[in-house]
């Protein structure tokens, strides 16, 4: 088992006003620390006018200080969204990156959602085909000593793309996954998966399972297979093992939560799409689904996101939902995640109702009381 912390960029706040200065400062002393503890992965989000909820929006400019700020630990970009960048600027960034990080970048791909992409004059009904042929340009542009590209979104004619990574070929490639049909996806172009479900471990088995199976056929977008299942979920260690899950309880029951100051703005925009466009095409279904109404647990994990504030604390954490309490709690917690196949345990630990001290603290206790249990 390995173990990477997932960073959307969240504080404490009040009145919906977050200190971007100190956020940034803490997220660097943070992740620098757990380099030092043991920590295998660390993850940064894109998102776009998502206040309070995510200070990520250029991930790639955090990972750069990053790079010359810690020494051992992977970085992940979880995700660049394909959809908002073009294909070469992305492979040159991403290769900048692994040349300033000696060769420790991971790349993870995604499309976010409609109401981020209508905020970038992005068509959603394009994001899947827009995301699928940048997949394929992206490992070319890393490997083909000139590159060149026709197809539906993007020409590209013969030209010279660099740097090329530090990595040979090139980083390993995941994509973030919400539902079934994402692992299929993942399995079919060999590549690995980051997933945000926000269920149960156990019921993540057959997932898990399938896309082992599926994988054995894959026709890789990449120059190599990258078979690895990453589990994402909230983590809080802490001293006291009651304070401590319920601490980590409240954290994920507002990450989930409805109260957000883009909420209302978000769902008008998916009733205005709707109505326009008739009906919502099958690879946006979950999405709407999402903030429509009649939601459920898009990991096949079987908690609907709306239990989640039903469920008391020890519940969440004896089941793995999340992993909270004190050290011997937090272990096994993580043993359900280890018992459905997962290869990383992918926690978040910075949020908006965990002051930075607290977050310090959870890092070092896991790294050095939780990890050395799983190695």
């Amino acid at each position: 088992m390995k173990f990477g912390l997932l960073y959307e960029m969240q504080r404490p706040h009040t009145d919906f006003k977050v200190d971007h200065s100190a956020l940034i400062e803490e997220t660097l002393e943070q992740c620098v620390l757990a380099d030092e503890v043991g920590f295998d992965y660390l993850w940064f989000v894109e998102h776009h006018f998502l206040t309070t909820f995510s200070g990520s929006s250029a991930p790639e400019v955090i990972i750069s200080a990053l790079a010359r700020m810690t020494s051992r630990i992977r970085l992940g970009f979880g995700v660049v969204i394909l959809p908002n960048h073009h294909p070469v600027q992305v492979a040159e960034r991403v290769a900048m990156v692994d040349h300033l990080s000696g060769g420790r970048v991971e790349f993870g791909v995604g499309r976010s959602s409609p109401y981020e992409q209508m905020g970038l004059g992005i068509d959603p009904r394009d994001t899947r085909e827009i995301m699928e042929e940048s997949l394929r340009m992206i490992p070319q542009i890393w490997t083909s000593p000139e590159f060149s590209w026709e197809g539906k979104h993007f020409n590209v004619p013969a030209r010279e793309v660099l740097p090329k990574p530090r990595q040979d070929p090139h980083p390993p490639i995941w994509m973030a996954c919400t539902q079934p049909a994402s692992y299929e996806i993942a399995a079919g172009h060999g590549i690995g998966v980051l997933s945000f479900g926000s269920g149960a471990p156990a019921g993540m088995k057959e997932h898990v399972d399938r896309y082992r199976e599926n994988i054995k056929n894959a026709n890789p977008v990449g120059s190599f297979v990258n078979n690895q299942w990453a589990n994402f979920t909230l983590g809080h260690c802490g001293d006291n093992n009651e304070k401590a899950q319920q601490l980590g309880a409240q954290a994920i029951k507002e990450f989930f939560g409805p109260n957000r100051p883009y909420t209302a703005d978000r769902q008008d925009v998916y009733e205005r799409l709707l109505e326009s466009w008739g009906g919502v095409p099958d690879h946006l279904q979950s999405n709407f689904q999402r903030f429509l109404g009649g939601e459920q647990d898009l990991g096949g994990g079987g908690v609907p996101r709306a239990m989640l504030g039903e469920m008391p604390a020890d519940l969440l954490c004896e089941r793995g939902v999340i992993v909270a309490g004190d050290p011997d709690s937090c272990i096994n917690s993580v043993k359900r995640h280890q018992e459905v196949g997962v290869d990383q345990t992918l926690l978040i630990m910075q949020s908006d109702q965990i002051p930075h001290e607290k977050a310090k603290r959870s890092i070092e206790l896991f790294g050095k009381e939780v990890i050395p249990a799983f190695k």
